[in-house]
């Protein structure tokens, strides 16, 4: 993880300052423990989880709001702050602050769709086909939000037949028993993602 984290901190900033890394996959596929697990590996980078974006009325009709209170403040090199929403009183709070730190990763169902990408310095995609992680999703949520998955389900088909984020991805991660593997995407493979040496080879193993 260490390596991966040295490599990104050598991008050129994609945002401002900023090196803005997606963290993109199906609902359930491990997103959030491994943002969290790369931000400690860069020494405590700011995390933007995309559920405090999205809400009941807006799965994922966000980018509107995502692009005014994140990623304007921050391409101007200024810390920016949204408004977290709040799942269980279905109302957003008080704003949070988001720095304009030299890494920022962004991680969620989403995080890679095509009015984004122009900003990030790297698109990551968790490889775990859809039903193991809706399957894992559910299981981790419980059946009081059974009715909330099957209406998520239907509309990240949507997002995804629409807006698909895989063939995009410059990097490949996979969970492991211990840890995880990163291995070049499809953007990389057919030579269209960011121009970045790959100094260690072409896989990592974190």
């Amino acid at each position: 993880m260490h390596d991966l984290a040295a490599r990104l901190r050598g991008l050129a900033p994609s945002c401002g300052p900023v090196r803005l890394i997606g963290v993109d996959g199906h609902a359930g596929s491990g997103k959030s423990t491994f943002a969290g697990t790369l931000a400690a590996a860069l020494g405590g980078a700011p995390v933007l989880h995309l559920d405090d974006i999205a809400s009941h009325d807006e799965l994922f009709d966000w980018t509107g709001r995502l692009l005014t209170q994140v990623i304007e403040p921050l391409a101007r090199g200024e810390s920016a702050a949204y408004a977290p929403y709040d799942w269980r009183a279905r109302s957003f709070g008080p704003p949070r602050a988001l720095p304009a730190a030299p890494v920022v990763l962004v991680e969620g169902v989403g995080a890679g769709r095509r009015a984004l990408r122009p900003y990030l310095a790297r698109l990551l995609w968790m490889e775990l086909a859809r039903e193991d992680s809706w399957n894992r999703g559910r299981r981790r949520d419980g059946s009081e939000q059974r009715e909330f998955w099957a209406r998520w389900v239907e509309a990240e088909r949507r997002h995804f037949a629409d807006d698909p984020t895989r063939p995009h991805a410059d990097l490949l991660v996979l969970q492991l028993q211990k840890g995880y593997e990163v291995l070049p995407g499809p953007a990389a493979t057919h030579g269209s993602g960011p121009n970045v040496t790959h100094g260690d080879g072409p896989s990592a193993m974190c």
